[in-house]
């Protein structure tokens, strides 16, 4: 009865883990990734280096060899913002956002655990997930879909 229940707990703490954002496995088994990780938080910037100056939100944390990014839209980190409104380039260019910084944090596309994806329509599902499949083509990750009215800065997801 207490080792089910000590399960649950640690299965209980890992599910909530994942909610705080895209969690991301940091190590693989046997990996010499997390004998080289440091201890504690650290705050990175879109290209991996150690988060300065004032910035209100943090692009990558990595905590106890877990990867956490911050949303990513279509109009980051283009000086333009350019972007005709159609999901499929909006959808490539987030994923290439989240490549990006996954990558910086020492992850791979396949190591992704979770995802929550927010569509200004739900009739965009079809076309989002056409090009998330050529992102993760060994098989996808916990996802989440909500519709809302708005995204932020002028994407539609």
């Amino acid at each position: 009865m207490i080792s089910t229940l000590t399960s649950r707990r640690s299965f209980t703490a890992r599910l909530a883990s994942l909610f705080a954002g895209v969690g991301v496995a940091g190590a693989i088994s046997g990996s010499n990734a997390n004998a080289q990780a440091p201890a504690g938080v650290q705050k990175l910037d879109y290209e991996g280096k150690p988060a300065t100056g004032g910035g209100f939100i943090i692009p990558l944390i990595i905590h106890s060899g877990v990867i956490y990014i911050a949303g990513q839209g279509a109009h980051s980190h283009d000086p333009k913002g350019e972007f005709p409104m159609e999901i499929e380039i909006h959808t490539k260019k987030v994923m290439d956002n989240v490549k990006t910084l996954v990558e910086s944090g020492g992850g791979t596309m396949d190591s992704i655990l979770q995802l929550t994806v927010y569509l200004t329509s739900i009739d965009n599902y079809d076309g989002m997930n056409k090009v998330f499949k050529t992102y993760c083509p060994n098989g996808g990750n916990a996802r989440t879909h909500v519709a809302v009215a708005l995204v932020q800065g002028n994407t539609v997801v």
